[in-house]
Parts: C-alpha cells; structure tokens; sequence
C-alpha cells in the first residue's frame, strides 16, 4: 500500500513539474528576440499600397526553421528567395543610352540611376561607354557631350551597380534591355518588370496582349506626365515611376511570384518585352 500511495505521488509531480504546451510556447517567446531592421518597406518618403511594415514577428526556432522554407515541387527552397522577406530591400533601376558603332545602331549605357524603395537616390552616374558615340540621342536620351567629359569608366560603374542589385528585387521597366547595357545578369525570380506584368495592365485598362510604355503607364494609373519636353528622358524620373507602378499591385504581385516557385522547381524568368517595343518606349518619341 504504501508503495502504491508512493507511485501515485511520483506521478502528480511529474504532472505538476512538467510544462504545458502553452507554458512552452511563452517560453520559446520570452527566448526569442523581437527586432526591427530597415527592410525597405516600412514608413518613408513613399509609402507601400500593400501596407506591409518591418517588425519582424518574435517565433520559437523550430517555427523560424519551419517557416524559413517553402515546397517548390519536391524541393524546399528558402522562403527569401521565393519572395522579399521583411529584410529584403526593393531597388528600381533605369539606364540611358546612346548610339555607338555605325550609324549608332549599337545602344550603350550613358547614365544609370538606381534608387531604393522610399525613392531615395543610391547612385547617379553618367558612364564613358566602350566604344565610340556616334549618335547621342539627346532628344530621348538627354545625354549631351558635356554630360561625358568625367564620366564614370564603365568597369567602375558596372560593378557599383551589381553591389547595389545584388540579393534585392530589381523593378525596371523594360529592365532585361538595361541589364544588358550594363554586362550584368540578375535573377529571373527577382525581377519586376513594370513592361510585362498582367497585373498593371488589366489595371489600367489595355488589352492583355498590350505592352504600354512606361510613359503611358505612368500617365494612366499615377496621373503623372514623364519624359516631356526637349530635355530628354530622365533615368531618375523613370525609375521612381516603374517604383510606383510596382507599389500598386506589390502585394498581388508578389503573391503570385510565390506560386510560380511552389509549382515550378526552378524559377522562370519573365517574358520581357521585344526589341521593337523597346525601340518604341526608350529611344523614340511618344506620339
């Protein structure tokens, strides 16, 4: 008997001792830490439509390791590069070009603006291209002679640029055409391009099968004019319009970035545009 009374209160301590499952949970909180880093889209000069912000939510290790890969196919890839975590930032890149070689037939980069999310300038150069200008295209490039007397060399500034795009999402209107000029390659699954989204498009009322210039996209859902007058285009001013032409579709947008990488082991890279729509939105006037 006395062994029985013995067992029965060895085990109500076992029960009292032993951790609820919420007890566990506020443990593993109360151990992890909550921090903030600048992500990019938190509160700034220009504010998210999605309305994400930058807290990160404070989660036990095994939620973190759980919830830091996503199935893609028979692969579990990392969520960061399914699409932008909190800490991720967003850049927006455009470049200018101008004529080289024979008749300028061959475009290269003359001016290359990058900026961050909130639209503040990371670099602003004008770049010596490589070979000969024969055609500055002032008109549309607003690239003049003087603009290239201390120019950046293009080595130097190809690689300021890739430490800038490197890990982030890049938004560009036509962007594959400016990674071009630039010797430079980013990842498919990174890339927004403002020139081939259905998103943007059905929301400004073209046809599918349209592809609108980034004039006429800006005009169109911001209500606001770019590349007027007889200055030329301004790379700044273009890449702070496909920003916020990102902005209003990022969350559906990125949503369905994220099913195409759980349907497909590897990422596909955008259909961008030809180089006929190319020829039509950055080097020749609007109508």
């Amino acid at each position: 008997m006395k062994q029985k009374i013995q067992t029965i209160l060895d085990e109500s301590n076992v029960k009292r001792t032993k951790p609820s499952q919420s007890e566990r949970l506020e443990h593993h909180r109360s151990q992890s830490a909550v921090c903030e880093s600048d992500s990019g889209f938190s509160s700034g000069r220009s504010s998210p439509v999605s309305g994400r912000s930058s807290p990160l939510m404070s989660v036990s290790p095994v939620e973190a390791q759980t919830q830091s890969l996503v199935q893609t196919g028979s692969e579990l890839l990392p969520r960061s590069l399914v699409q932008p975590s909190p800490q991720t930032a967003v850049v927006s890149l455009d470049c200018e070009m101008v004529g080289t070689g024979p008749g300028g037939r061959v475009s290269e980069v003359a001016r290359c603006s990058v900026i961050d999310y909130h639209g503040n300038v990371l670099f602003d150069e004008y770049i010596r291209p490589i070979g000969q200008i024969t055609d500055y295209r002032s008109p549309w490039s607003g690239i003049r002679k003087h603009h290239l007397t201390k120019a950046m060399p293009f080595s130097h500034a190809r690689d300021r640029v890739q430490s800038l795009l490197d890990s982030k999402v890049l938004v560009g209107h036509s962007v594959q055409f400016d990674l071009k000029s630039l010797d430079l390659v980013h990842p498919g699954h990174m890339i927004r391009d403002t020139s081939c989204t259905h998103l943007l498009t059905r929301l400004a009322g073209f046809p599918r099968e349209h592809r609108p210039s980034l004039k006429a996209l800006t005009n169109r859902l911001l209500h606001r004019k770019i590349q007027v007058g007889s200055r030329g285009h301004c790379s700044v001013e273009d890449a702070s319009a496909a920003l916020d032409l990102y902005k209003l579709v990022e969350g559906e947008w990125e949503r369905e970035a994220e099913l195409s990488l759980r349907d497909e082991q590897d990422p596909t890279p955008p259909s961008y545009a030809s180089s006929q729509h190319f020829l039509n939105d950055e080097y020749w006037p609007s109508l």
